[in-house]
């Protein structure tokens, strides 16, 4: 089976008193995989060297077999937007724009033609479709997590990650959440690995890494 990610011997220091060793991980194409720990364990550090926000002191990250932290800094935001999606803890959008256009400036940043039909079948299918034409200040925070789970996915990524997606949702909109990111990913056969401390999301993984803080 094809491998979406691989990290060998990740490691990584803020400073000399705060540094991460991580655990390898290695994740099949469309494999589902929650990584989980408490604050301070560097869940989120993890998350954003796997997306190449930030460069490892040492170690190896093969997305797809090409190893990120060997990309220089333009070939890496070109590779970032073709092969994974990104869904922020906070979302952040150009408050300026609508919905609908926050969507397509991600496809266009990265030179992709933007899929109208795959465009309208997200709206609908993250029942925002009545939010298209709205400015992102107008939607609620439940509107706005499913339009990010919507922009990490607007270009097909093979690999997607979500930092901490339901910290703020009740139970009835984690599992929404939850739902619709496995769905998506499903759909597009994609490898979806998520960051979190919150336990309600275990029930819903069978491949499960816990951090050591």
């Amino acid at each position: 089976m094809d491998k979406s990610l691989v990290t060998d011997n990740i490691q990584y220091s803020y400073n000399k008193d705060h540094s991460f060793i991580f655990p390898d991980i290695v994740c099949e194409k469309g494999e589902h995989l929650l990584i989980r720990g408490a604050s301070g364990c560097g869940k989120t550090t993890l998350l954003h060297l796997i997306a190449g926000l930030i460069t490892p002191e040492s170690g190896n990250i093969y997305v797809k077999g090409t190893d990120i932290t060997r990309l220089r800094s333009k070939e890496l935001d070109k590779y970032r937007g073709q092969e994974i999606g990104i869904v922020f803890q906070v979302p952040h959008f150009i408050k300026s724009l609508t919905a609908e256009e926050n969507l397509m400036i991600a496809a266009s940043l990265n030179n992709l033609p933007v899929d109208e039909t795959y465009l309208d079948k997200l709206f609908h299918s993250l029942d925002i479709a009545h939010r298209r034409k709205s400015k992102t200040n107008q939607m609620s925070q439940g509107e706005l997590q499913r339009l990010s789970i919507a922009r990490a996915v607007i270009n097909k990524p093979s690999l997607i990650l979500a930092d901490e997606p339901t910290s703020s949702l009740d139970d009835k909109n984690c599992r929404n959440a939850v739902r619709l990111l496995r769905n998506k990913a499903e759909e597009l056969a994609s490898s979806l690995i998520i960051v979190t401390h919150d336990n309600r999301l275990i029930p819903d993984f069978s491949n499960i890494i816990h951090l050591e803080a």
